[in-house]
């Protein structure tokens, strides 16, 4: 009987969760513009409602970010469940359904966000406010729920700033956020990773230098665009793969191996063992984390058509593992290069530079999360990553120290595999056994948590 009810209140939570994604889909919260004040007012007056109190703070007029607070009757830790709610833009006339519409249909809810983030965000409001609704109150500590805008954007009036400037109203000490969760398989074994940590941003500009000239006579000139050419060949192949903390953890669970002190060399033949295993998987997750990447995205040389350039750049995005940066990356790069290094300038000077960092891949929260899990999905296990990408976690770590902060949202009917090409691409989508699966692990973590 007690399995009986507790399936029928998954399935309501579920039902919450579903609707008001829905509702959040159908605010255009594109960013640019952000436009986060509809939504953000949604989801306080739902939080309000079941016993929070709320509070809107905005460094930008129309743009707040939305932190709301339930405190519990003893001291304790703190337990923020984190989210955004500005999404990427979307041309319609890519998608095969209105990306606002957040319509209903075949099992999914469908629209701009739904995987990033409205979903999770979603799950997280719902899961917390059908357990206030019912009288549940933290026996120790507080939870917090805050949701940001102008994540996608750089976070500069969201979690950057409220970290700088309401350092006191969003403190905590466990974080749970985004960039992990969706399952995938290896064999007969499933795994959800957590997302530990962030990889920094170490943009810079490759640069070569030449001699103008008129391009009816090129003789007359020292063409620099051409000097570039054999470089950016070179970026075509990427850096010597090298151990990372969460690298050689991921890759030793997937293969059933001890890894520990593996050398780059060791290290290449496990990911084309993996390769051969999963090789999505190996190229999402388990290579990026073991190597510092450099992508070249943009060029620019002479401003006129018929000016033989002087001067050539290509912006390489560049990617280094937690604690790295601009030296690490100058090593790399000239490995890459070789002897055309000499030759070219490497400028970082106005360019994004964000050093990225981690968490410890075991705590409490961890074992928390893992117990979760043997329970919600037997034989799975709980592996840790590093995101590729960049999220509000890493704002939330570097203002507060000693805060546990991961990126968790589980999800098993769309696994990595399917949910990771889904976003910020047309069609976006969130399966709705999906959305109850995770509205259930964030009133469970609630209930541990805080009592």
């Amino acid at each position: 009987m007690a399995a009986e009810e507790s399936a029928v209140a998954e399935s309501r939570l579920g039902g919450q969760t579903v609707q008001l994604l829905s509702e959040l889909i159908r605010i255009n919260t594109s960013n640019p513009p952000g436009n986060e004040q509809p939504a953000q007012e949604l989801l306080a007056a739902r939080l309000t409602d079941a016993g929070f109190d709320c509070e809107l703070l905005a460094a930008e007029p129309g743009r707040p970010n939305l932190v709301a607070r339930l405190a519990g009757d003893a001291a304790g830790e703190t337990l923020c469940l984190l989210g955004h709610v500005d999404t990427v833009p979307a041309d319609s006339d890519e998608w095969s359904f209105d990306p606002w519409g957040g319509e209903l249909a075949n099992g999914e809810v469908r629209g701009r966000g739904a995987q990033d983030m409205k979903g999770q965000v979603a799950a997280e409001v719902a899961a917390v406010t059908a357990l206030a609704a019912d009288g549940w109150r933290p026996e120790r500590g507080e939870l917090k729920v805050v949701i940001t805008a102008d994540e996608e954007k750089g976070a500069a009036i969201g979690a950057a700033w409220m970290c700088e400037n309401h350092a006191d109203k969003v403190r905590a000490d466990l974080v749970v956020n985004e960039g992990g969760g969706a399952a995938f398989d290896v064999g007969e074994r499933r795994f959800y990773p957590l997302c530990v940590g962030e990889k920094g941003i170490s943009r810079f500009l490759l640069r070569a230098r030449g001699v103008a000239g008129h391009a009816s006579v090129p003789s007359l000139g020292d063409n620099a665009l051409l000097k570039l050419a054999p470089a950016l060949e070179c970026l075509a192949t990427q850096p010597a793969l090298e151990p990372t903390p969460e690298g050689v953890a991921f890759l030793g669970a997937l293969l059933g191996e001890d890894l520990t002190g593996a050398d780059g060399s060791v290290l290449e033949g496990a990911v084309e063992r993996l390769r051969g295993l999963a090789p999505r998987v190996t190229g999402l997750l388990a290579e990026p984390m073991l190597r510092v990447t450099l992508v070249p995205t943009k060029a620019r040389a002479s401003e006129k058509a018929n000016v033989i350039p002087s001067r050539a750049d290509v912006l390489v995005d560049c990617r280094v593992p937690p604690g790295g940066g601009p030296p690490e990356v100058r090593e790399r790069l000239n490995t890459v290069l070789g002897p055309l290094a000499d030759g070219l300038e490497v400028d970082f000077e106005g360019q994004e530079q964000v050093t990225g960092n981690r968490s410890p891949a075991e705590s409490p929260l961890a074992d928390e999360i893992a117990a979760w899990l043997a329970e919600a999905d037997p034989g799975a296990t709980l592996v840790p990553i590093v995101m590729t990408g960049f999220s509000d976690s890493h704002w939330f770590r570097k203002a507060f120290d000693s805060a546990t902060v991961y990126g968790f949202c589980p999800q098993r009917h769309y696994g990595l595999v399917e949910a990771f090409p889904l976003i910020h691409a047309a069609d976006e989508r969130a399966a709705v056994d999906d959305l109850e699966f995770a509205a259930g692990f964030y009133a469970h973590l609630c209930r541990r948590t805080l009592g």
